[in-house]
């Protein structure tokens, strides 16, 4: 098991929610985890949060930023906002249940 860390106020403001899709549920067979985090989150920040939230050892982050399409209503332009996610991948025996709460 990971070493108990001190859970701080920040760690919520870096991990979002849980990105719960067909893709992450089939990443969960192999100890991958998706988060929606902050935008400005780095690696070190995220990693450092999952480990103090959930109480299990990260071996790997990878991030992705999703840029936001342009869409119209009712005929005028608007941009979404972009997204980043996160792939968390954990160590061999640890596990999150993202369907519960923290």
């Amino acid at each position: 098991m990971a070493r108990k860390q001190e859970v701080d106020a920040r760690h919520y403001d870096v991990i979002l929610a849980p990105h719960i899709t067909e893709k992450s549920t089939l990443l969960s067979e192999h100890n991958g985890v998706v988060f929606r985090v902050s935008n400005d989150a780095t690696k070190p920040q995220i990693k450092e949060a999952v480990e103090a939230l959930f109480d299990v050892k990260v071996t790997g982050v990878n991030t992705i930023v999703q840029k936001g399409k342009t869409k119209r209503w009712r005929g005028k332009p608007y941009k979404r906002s972009d997204a980043k996610k996160a792939i968390v991948t954990l160590a061999e025996g640890d596990s999150i249940d993202v369907t519960g709460g923290i």
